[in-house]
């Protein structure tokens, strides 16, 4: 079953227990809602809770869930950040019960539906609760919503709002939104109230009215590094500059991306596809996607010596009154006679 049937099946058939593994904000939205139309209006007020593990014990939850409905003939318990079924350690001091929840699991209450947010890339499947959880509940894992199955579901989401979107208009959207489904999904309702008239959207309209956040500016600004046009990458550097973007935040975000260019290289040169590489790194698959297909005319030691470049310049910049755009252009000539000699 996908994950648009499983949610939708969730208010017509529910299930006792589920667990929702990964993160995405439009998904947990829709489960949510999914939840209310299972209790009436009048009721969500007694029989309708949510409980935060940073900020809530365990055991209020469980408790919540093992009452009987209050005038009504079913409750709802949401449990969130459910981060005792990872391996991480969490900075709340609130401490959980672990074994309440088990003992909940063994006795199931028929009137309750208790959903738990755990969102993660991956659970620690060796503790004795998320084995035992993932056997007695319905898993909806939204970590496998795949780059198709998004592009496909907003696809079908302007054809159900009587829309027509063209290729490359959805592609930039995707880009510029970096795939995220709840940000794709905003930006577009904005999109068709522009467009209201023809309803037909194009790659000038999305390029008019969704902004390219700082990050995917920089991607542009590698994007140039990576082919060499060195006069292009300095002249885009001077208009983010320009635009008030901060130099230490634009070299933090350069030196993340070739960190990630340096690990898919490695990765790939050892037989790795960018779907394995996007799980072992726990990055969004569309960046892995766009580095896979960047790396493929550089060496390892161009990219490591890139890396370390900019790592050296983000402590000139942190301890130093050295001018940022010269040290960029320093590093885009370097790099770029290092890239030519390859």
């Amino acid at each position: 079953m996908s994950i648009v049937d499983e949610v939708e099946s969730i208010s017509k058939n529910p299930s006792s227990v589920y667990l929702v593994v990964g993160g995405n904000d439009y998904w947990e939205n829709q489960i949510i809602n999914q939840l209310k139309e299972i209790i009436p209006q009048e009721e969500r007020t007694m029989n309708f809770a949510t409980y935060d593990m940073d900020d809530v014990p365990l055991s209020e939850a469980i408790n919540d869930a093992s009452s009987m409905p209050f005038f009504g003939n079913r409750r709802v318990v949401i449990i969130k950040n459910a981060f005792f079924l990872t391996g991480m350690r969490n900075k709340s001091k609130i401490k959980h019960n672990i074994n309440e929840l088990e003992r909940y699991l063994d006795n199931i209450s028929n009137n309750t539906v208790l959903l738990i947010f755990a969102p993660y890339s991956k659970l620690d499947g060796r503790k004795k609760i998320t084995k035992k959880l993932k056997k007695n509940s319905t898993v909806i894992n939204l970590n496998d919503f795949s780059e198709r199955e998004i592009i496909n579901f907003v696809k079908q989401y302007i054809d159900n709002k009587h829309y027509q979107i063209s290729n490359d208009a959805l592609n930039e959207l995707f880009s510029r939104t970096q795939g995220d489904l709840s940000k794709m999904i905003n930006e577009l309702n904005k999109v068709m109230i522009y467009s209201n008239k023809e309803k037909k959207i194009d790659l000038n309209i999305v390029d008019l009215l969704v902004a390219k956040s700082i990050n995917q500016n920089v991607f542009s600004l590698v994007n140039y590094l990576m082919k060499g046009k060195t006069t292009q990458a300095i002249q885009f550097y001077h208009e983010l500059l320009e635009q008030k973007q901060d130099s230490i935040k634009i070299n933090a975000i350069l030196e993340s991306q070739f960190r990630l260019l340096l690990q898919v290289k490695i990765l790939k040169d050892h037989g790795y596809s960018a779907t394995m590489i996007a799980k072992s790194l726990k990055i969004h698959p569309y960046r892995v996607k766009l580095a896979y297909q960047s790396v493929e005319s550089f060496t390892v030691d161009y990219l490591q010596a890139a890396y370390l470049e900019l790592v050296q310049i983000e402590c000139k910049l942190k301890s130093s009154q050295e001018n940022p755009e010269l040290l960029f252009e320093m590093f885009s000539i370097k790099f770029s006679q290092k890239k030519n000699s390859i």
